[in-house]
C-alpha cells in the first residue's frame, strides 16, 4: 500500500480574510498583503494544531484572489519561508524528484500572468502579450506552486522545479477572469506547444467556447488541469438565502479536461469552501506556500486553484518521465496512481513508478469519445515496448555444485562407516562375526 499522507504540517493562523502560515522565516515584520473584496461572508478556518503562539515562527501574508478597484497591485513579500512546506511532505516531492522534475515540459499557466522577474523562476518564463505582469500575484503563486526551483536559504520547491512556464492572461489586471480569455490562453497555449494547460479559475459561464478550447488541445495532446470549484464565492453570485452556487464550472467540467479540489493538513477541505463539481483527483490546497510577484519572498493561500496547480507540476513529472504517453494515459496514470479516499489524492511517486496496460488507461472518456479512446489504447499498444527478461542463467555452475557436494557427501559416509567398521575387523582378526579364535573352520 502507498505510503499514507501524513500531514506534518507546520502550523497554521488565521490572519486578516485569508489564511496565513506559520512557518520559520527570515526578513522584516509580517504584514497583510492587499486582499480580496470580500468574496464570502464566512473567513476561513484556520486547520487544527496551530501553533500561533509559537515565538519561533512569524506569519506569511495571504495571497489576494481577486483586488478591489482602488487596490494597489501586490507588493513583494518580506518574508522567506525557511523551512518545508506541509504540501511537499504530504505529496512525497523529495522521492518522487529523484524519477523526475519535469524538465523539457512547459506547463501553460491561464491566470493572472507571472512576473518573469522571480528568482526562482528565472529564465523559464515565456510570457504571451501582457501576460509577464502581474498586478494579483496568483498567477505567479500559481506558477511556483508547479515550477519553483529550490532557493538558498528557502526549502520551498514547486512540483516540477525543471518545468518551463508559459504566462497567458485568463482574467483582467484585478483578477476577474472571463470565458473569452480562458478560452482564448487555452487555444494560445495548445499552440504554442504546452503539453500541461493550468487554468487558475472555475467560470459559471462559457461553457460552448471553453469546452470547444479545451477540445482543441485535447486534439493537440495537451492535457488541461483546472479547480473543480472556485476559491472564493462573491456575494452577487449567492443564492438568496447567501448559499454559493453548486457548479458545473468550467474549463473543469469539459470534456478531456481533469478537475480538482483541494484538502488540507488535516486532510479536509476548510469549513465553508466552495462545493466542488465532480472532481476527478484531489491534492493539498489549503495553507499552501509559494513565491509572488516582484521578489523572492512568500504568501500563503488557499483554494482548488491552488490544489490544481499541483497536479499540473504532477502531469509534468509524468509528461518528463514518459514522453511517449497521450493525455489519456498520463489521466490515467495520475488517477488509478492516486491514494483511496473520498476523491482520489494525488501521489507523484506513484504515478511515475505505476506499471499500467497502456491500452486501459483510465483517462476521463465522455460520451461520443469512446471509440477514439479505444483506438488510441490500441494503438499504444501496438507502440508499446514489451517486457524485456533477462536471459535463464546457465546451469553449469549449479551441476558442477550438485556434483561437488554429492561426491563429498559419499566420501564423508564412506569414511564414516570405514572408521566404525575398521577397528572392530581388527579386534576379530577380520573373522567374519560369530566366529572365534581356533573354531574348526566347516571344511575341516
Amino acid at each position: 500500500m502507498r505510503n499514507a499522507m501524513r500531514c506534518r504540517c507546520t502550523s497554521l493562523v488565521l490572519l486578516a480574510l485569508g489564511v496565513a502560515v506559520v512557518l520559520p522565516t527570515t526578513g522584516g515584520r509580517s504584514f497583510a498583503a492587499p486582499a480580496a473584496p470580500a468574496a464570502s461572508d464566512a473567513p476561513a478556518q484556520a486547520p487544527e494544531g496551530s501553533a500561533a503562539g509559537d515565538p519561533g515562527t512569524t506569519l506569511l501574508p495571504p495571497l489576494p484572489v481577486r483586488l478591489g478597484e482602488d487596490n494597489p497591485c501586490t507588493g513583494a513579500s518580506r518574508q522567506t519561508a525557511t523551512g518545508t512546506a506541509w504540501s511537499q511532505t504530504a505529496l512525497g516531492l523529495s522521492r518522487a524528484q529523484r524519477v523526475s522534475r519535469g524538465g523539457g515540459v512547459t506547463v501553460a499557466v491561464v491566470d493572472t500572468g507571472v512576473d518573469t522577474g522571480v528568482p526562482s523562476l528565472s529564465g523559464r518564463v515565456t510570457a504571451v502579450g501582457g501576460a509577464d505582469e502581474d498586478c494579483v500575484g496568483h498567477g505567479t503563486f500559481a506558477a511556483g506552486l508547479v515550477a519553483a526551483a529550490p532557493q538558498k536559504g528557502s526549502g520551498i520547491t514547486g512540483i516540477a522545479p525543471q518545468a518551463k512556464i508559459l504566462a497567458l492572461a485568463g482574467t483582467d489586471d484585478r483578477g476577474v477572469p472571463s470565458a473569452e480569455r480562458v478560452a482564448d490562453g487555452i487555444r494560445t497555449a495548445a499552440d504554442r506547444g504546452a503539453q500541461v494547460i493550468y487554468v487558475g479559475h472555475a467560470l459559471r459561464t462559457g461553457k460552448a467556447e471553453i469546452t470547444a478550447a479545451v477540445a482543441h488541445a485535447t486534439r493537440r495532446d495537451v492535457l488541461v488541469v483546472a479547480p473543480a470549484a472556485p476559491d472564493a464565492v462573491p456575494r452577487e453570485d449567492r443564492g438568496p438565502d447567501g448559499e454559493p452556487p453548486e457548479g458545473p464550472y468550467w474549463p473543469a467540467a469539459a470534456p478531456g479536461a481533469l478537475a480538482v479540489v483541494d484538502f488540507g493538513p488535516n486532510g479536509v477541505r476548510q469549513k465553508n469552501a466552495p462545493p466542488a463539481h465532480e472532481p476527478g483527483l484531489s491534492a493539498p490546497g489549503s495553507a499552501m506556500v509559494s513565491v509572488g510577484p516582484k521578489g523572492s519572498g512568500h504568501y500563503i493561500g488557499s483554494g482548488a486553484s491552488l490544489a490544481a496547480a499541483e497536479v499540473a507540476g504532477a502531469a509534468a513529472l509524468v509528461r518528463a518521465y514518459r514522453p511517449g504517453l497521450s493525455v489519456p494515459e498520463v489521466t490515467g496514470r495520475l488517477l488509478d496512481s492516486a491514494y483511496p479516499s473520498d476523491t482520489p489524492r494525488l501521489d507523484p511517486y506513484a504515478a511515475l513508478s505505476l506499471v499500467q496496460d497502456r491500452g486501459q488507461a483510465r483517462g476521463q472518456r465522455k460520451e461520443g469519445e469512446e471509440g477514439e479512446a479505444q483506438a488510441q489504447g490500441q494503438a499504444a499498444v501496438r507502440d508499446s515496448v514489451p517486457a524485456q527478461l533477462p536471459p535463464p542463467a546457465d546451469p553449469g555452475p549449479r551441476t558442477r555444485s550438485l556434483t561437488l557436494a554429492a561426491v563429498g557427501l559419499t566420501a564423508v559416509l564412506l569414511l564414516a562407516a570405514m572408521a566404525a567398521v575398521v577397528p572392530r575387523g581388527r579386534a576379530r582378526n577380520w573373522r567374519p562375526p560369530g566366529r572365534r579364535s581356533g573354531d574348526a573352520s566347516p571344511d575341516g
